[in-house]
């Protein structure tokens, strides 16, 4: 079953809604991440795709995640909980909260705001090119999963 579009106002507002549900001091249901550390964990994806601080994969580790892992990541299926997390994305410093909840909200209303055609077989950091419905997958279902992870 498809997932929700995240390039449209409602869906993107929803995800908006939620993030605003949390705060300082919501706790997990799971996992080891602070809120605080979720939410910088979750603007990761959004900082591989508009800002240039991460180092992008050589090439033989870009061919591994793009036969390897890509699949799962940009399905229609929901992450497990408690999977392993890749390298870039562990987050083990503390972070403000407000800092990283302003930062992940502006990701999402930018990305709504380029929409479908900008991201339709852009190149991402990791798989090479994507098609709309792979950003899609990629982007909702792992905010949904963290959104879910602290219950909201």
């Amino acid at each position: 079953m498809p997932l929700p579009n995240i390039f449209t106002k409602e869906v993107a507002n929803n995800i908006v809604q939620r993030i605003n549900s949390l705060n300082s001091t919501s706790v997990p249901l799971w996992g080891k991440m602070n809120v605080a550390q979720m939410l910088a964990h979750c603007n990761i994806t959004y900082e591989m795709v508009f800002d240039d601080k991460h180092q992008k994969p050589n090439a033989l580790l870009r061919f591994f995640l793009k036969m390897f892992v890509k699949k799962m990541v940009v399905n229609d299926a929901d992450y497990k909980k408690n999977n392993q997390t890749a390298p870039a994305f562990i987050i083990r410093d503390s972070r403000d909260f407000e800092q990283e909840r302003h930062r992940l909200i502006d990701f999402i209303q930018k990305t709504q705001e380029l929409g479908v055609s900008y991201f339709h077989n852009k190149d991402s950091h990791s798989f090479g090119k994507l098609t709309s419905d792979e950003w899609n997958n990629m982007f909702y279902k792992h905010l949904n999963h963290h959104l879910s992870q602290f219950g909201v």
